[in-house]
């Protein structure tokens, strides 16, 4: 640790220190790719006017390497600018590098082309990985190097990887202590942490030296159990010396509110600063049955939404970042402990409930309300005074303080108890904040406590008092203010956007939806292959004679037509499919990659991290084989021997039964493969996954994607093994394949997508065409819309249509509307996009293809909405 870094930033027991202040710190997600650069400045003011003094900020690797070796670090993508910004506003940051950084990121960030290196492998001690993660650790760590705290910047802390306890890290010290030393040796200074999504400490970090472990904690909203488990995490790191620092969380105040009174010295809600994923950008991940897109709107809720308007969640921020900085030293410093019996309610509340003992004297008590229904808290008589009950709102907690000596503030006295939460403390007084009735007891050193009861106050009209000590001359002036009225700007935050007259017409722009310039290929390559990290491909193959195709890794968005006719779109994240062509001449495919996996998810090819994107294999089926029967049958060795018994039964598969249910059962046999030929095996009817062991191999095969591919040789020797379930059975078949070839390919990446988008269409103006806009089933044409001026939100109504939008020379985002073959989206809302009011030149350019369904495709509304930016 430098010098310089080291006077600004520390991290003891009771937290970040910086700059030699210790207090609790409230840390927002705010991510610069996700927001235009104009709004930069405007977003980050948003953040600080909530309260919180913290931004953690990831830095995605492929946002800057946008094709191997080629980096951007200018404009939309000048990291350096944002952080500079960050230090302007007076925040400070916790960079998050990477190199992998989930977010629902397209690829979590990592390159698209790292797998096709052959023997690479991503999140692991491997050589050729880290070479590549050296080359973008070289771009970016000195970026954020030369903007800690203490150099003159923002920057804190730096997280490395994230969640690596999610994942099969074969050397986890290995992997972690490489990218240490990397940031070593480019001069960070600040605290190095890496983050565990599950609780594995180890798992997240490696146990490596001089990393210190943070977490993740997404609980339900409305557990019971959120204070005992945050209570140890904060025990485990306590007898390490480390404070505990929840660096993902929930966005719910009355959720951070239970994470601080059980010991969290930095807490970090997830999302706070709602963006968009502009481009082709959103990941691909396993949010859905079992997979999902994320939508472009990138929302989970926080108190900023995607477009920078703030929600009424931006009234609970305030109130706690007032709370933490009022408590100051006095909280980061205090220590967590459980509170059972410290009161009594009438509504479900924690089933251990905490308090932090305060630093100076003191007390803070959580009393959370699990209902949608308003309760009471009944706190006991302490110090001679009376027994109080106080309202308890629906879905609250509130942060009863305590005993806490008021001389610090330079008030005369003692704190005895106060149901509102203390915003402000100082020689004029006492100034609490409330949207319910409460209590307050106030006490001077020699005399007995006076309880006041305060009204509930209405937002601008605060509740004030002058409470008396009885002692000559002692005394203290009290407000209590709405939640609303604690740091309030001088307009309301929160109010709809107003809304524009629909969309009634578009213009038909004569124009290609592509370049039509292809190359033959023997098989079909992967889009990655052709340098389509993001965008789409384009594949044509003759198939006559073929009476059925068996398609192997399809993804993501495929859309087929035979003989140019549409076919219905397949999204099954590459799971394998049989396609009926009997008669059919001509195959044509267009595969959009709709993201790269952001996470590691086995049931399906495509949710695989570092999976390919394209068309996949693509095999014509020349025979089948009924394999359901002559499988021997074994089990488990147990005291009583072995079961079954030699020799081996012969059963279908599956078709054991006996009283030991949920036992594992193994099913062997020879198949008749040929040696020469490909084949796949299909096991219809498996119940979540089965553990397959081909020649000594082991794979396994999912429920959503029950085959298997066995390459020319495998499959003499393939045994299944499964829990026994009485009475189940599985049916198997066996394919023999012949690769269909001659390929012809065109690759179409985001960059010529939005050349095309970007032409000039002023030759090519047909008639306005009025909505609704009907298309045939595969037909793709350009239109053009006008729009008001300023920022604008764009929503769609419709049926088995998909829509691209660009303006500014950027993809704004791609809606799909009503289809059966549309995935589950994921985040926020699939069907608007969001026009930044600096990108708006008065016209947007819409991509629009039919897709074939259950109803004809049609675009029959387009509305817009201004934006607040």
């Amino acid at each position: 640790m430098t010098e310089t870094t080291a006077t600004a930033v520390a991290l003891s027991p009771s937290g970040l220190v910086l700059d030699g202040g210790e207090q609790v710190r409230l840390c927002a997600s705010l991510f610069y790719f996700r927001i235009p650069r104009e709004s930069w400045a405007a977003r980050l003011e948003a953040v600080r006017a909530s309260g919180y003094d913290l931004i953690d900020v990831y830095v995605p690797w492929n946002f800057h390497e946008t094709a191997p070796g080629r980096w951007d670090f200018e404009g939309r993508r000048d990291v350096a600018a944002f952080l500079d910004l960050a230090h302007a506003a007076g925040l400070r940051v916790i960079a998050r590098p990477g190199p992998y950084i989930c977010s629902e990121w397209d690829g979590g960030a990592l390159p698209a082309w790292l797998t096709l290196e052959e023997g690479l492998r991503i999140r692991q001690a491997e050589p050729r990985y880290l070479a590549h993660v050296e080359t973008w650790f070289d771009q970016v760590l000195p970026l954020i190097a030369a903007r800690e705290l203490g150099r003159g910047g923002a920057v804190v802390a730096v997280q490395l990887e994230n969640e690596l306890d999610f994942f099969d890290c074969a050397d986890r010290a290995g992997y972690v202590g490489r990218l240490r030393d990397l940031a070593l040796r480019h001069g960070i200074g600040v605290p190095l942490i890496a983050c565990a999504g599950q609780g594995d400490l180890t798992g997240a970090t490696g146990d490596v030296d001089d990393v210190v472990p943070a977490f993740n904690f997404y609980p339900d909203d409305r557990s019971r159990f959120v204070e005992p488990e945050v209570r140890r995490y904060a025990d485990l790191v306590a007898g390490r010396g480390e404070p505990l620092l929840v660096t993902e969380t929930n966005r719910l105040h009355v959720t951070l509110r239970r994470l601080v009174v059980s010991g969290a010295k930095v807490v970090a809600p997830y999302l706070q600063a709602s963006g968009f994923d502009f481009g082709y950008t959103p990941s691909v991940g396993n949010w859905g049955d079992p997979g999902g897109f994320m939508s472009h709107d990138y929302d989970f809720g926080g108190y900023l939404d995607p477009v920078g308007a703030p929600r009424p969640e931006m009234a609970d921020a305030r109130v706690l970042a007032r709370l933490v900085r009022t408590l100051g030293p006095a909280l980061a410093r205090a220590t967590t402990a459980p509170a059972d019996g410290a009161y009594r309610t009438d509504v479900t509340t924690s089933a251990s409930p905490s308090r932090l003992l305060l630093d100076g004297g003191g007390e803070l008590l959580g009393v959370p309300n699990l209902t949608d229904d308003a309760g009471t808290a009944t706190l006991p008589a302490w110090f001679g005074g009376p027994e109080v009950t106080v309202p308890l709102p629906a879905a609250s907690c509130l942060l009863v303080l305590r005993d806490l000596p008021l001389g610090p503030f330079g008030l005369p006295g003692t704190l005895r108890l106060a149901s509102a939460d203390l915003v402000g403390a100082g020689p004029d007084g006492l100034e609490l904040s409330a949207a319910s009735a409460s209590a307050l007891a106030l006490g001077a050193a020699d005399g007995e406590p006076v309880l006041t009861e305060l009204g509930a106050p209405a937002p601008g009209a605060p509740v004030r008092t002058r409470v008396d000590a009885g002692v000559a001359g002692v005394g203290w002036d009290v407000v209590v203010r709405h939640p609303l009225d604690v740091d309030a700007p001088a307009t309301s935050d929160f109010g709809p956007a107003a809304e524009h007259p629909p969309v009634t017409a578009l213009t038909r722009l004569d124009l290609p939806t592509r370049a039509g310039l292809t190359t033959r290929h023997d098989l079909p390559p992967t889009s990655e292959e052709v340098g389509v990290y993001r965008g789409r491909t384009h594949y044509a193959a003759d198939v006559a004679g073929a009476d059925e195709l068996l398609v192997e890794g399809a993804s993501d968005i495929v859309d087929l037509a035979l003989d140019g006719a549409a076919l219905p779109t397949v999204a099954g994240f590459g799971a394998t499919f049989l396609l009926p062509v009997a008669g059919a001449a001509r195959l044509d495919a267009t595969v959009e990659t709709w993201g790269h996996a952001n996470f590691d998810d086995a049931r399906l090819p495509a949710l695989r991290l570092g999976s390919l994107r394209g068309l996949g294999r693509v095999w014509s089926v020349v025979g089948r084989s009924d394999v359901s029967a002559l499988w021997q049958v074994s089990g488990q060795v147990s005291a009583a021997g072995s079961w079954p018994s030699e020799p081996a039964p012969l059963r279908t598969l599956g078709g054991w039964s006996s009283t030991r249910a949920g036992e594992p059962t193994t099913y062997a046999r020879g198949l008749p493969v040929d040696g020469t030929h490909h084949h796949a095996l299909r096991l219809a009817g498996i119940a979540g996954s089965v553990r397959v062991t081909v020649d000594g191999g082991v794979r396994t095969v999912t429920e959503q994607d029950p085959w298997l591919h066995l390459a020319p040789g495998e499959g003499h020797d393939v045994a299944i093994t499964m829990p026994h379930l009485p009475g189940a059975s599985l049916t198997a078949e066996l394919l023999l394949l012949e690769p269909v070839r001659g390929w012809d390919v065109e690759p179409q990446p985001d960059e010529a997508i939005l050349a095309l988008a970007g032409a000039d269409g002023a030759d090519a103006v047909g008639e306005p065409v009025p909505l609704p806009l009907e298309l045939e089933p595969g037909e793709e044409r350009w239109f053009d819309a006008t729009v008001p001026p300023g920022g604008l939100s764009i929503g769609f109504a419709g049926a088995q249509v998909r829509v691209s939008a660009f303006a500014g020379g950027e993809l704004l985002g791609r809606v799909w509307l009503d289809d059966p073959a549309r995935p589950r989206f994921t985040g926020g809302d699939a069907g608007r996009l969001w026009l930044p009011a600096a990108w708006n030149a008065g016209t947007i350019r819409f991509l629009v293809r039919g897709t074939q369904g259950e109803e004809p495709p049609v675009l029959s509304g387009v509305r817009v909405s201004a934006t607040r930016e």
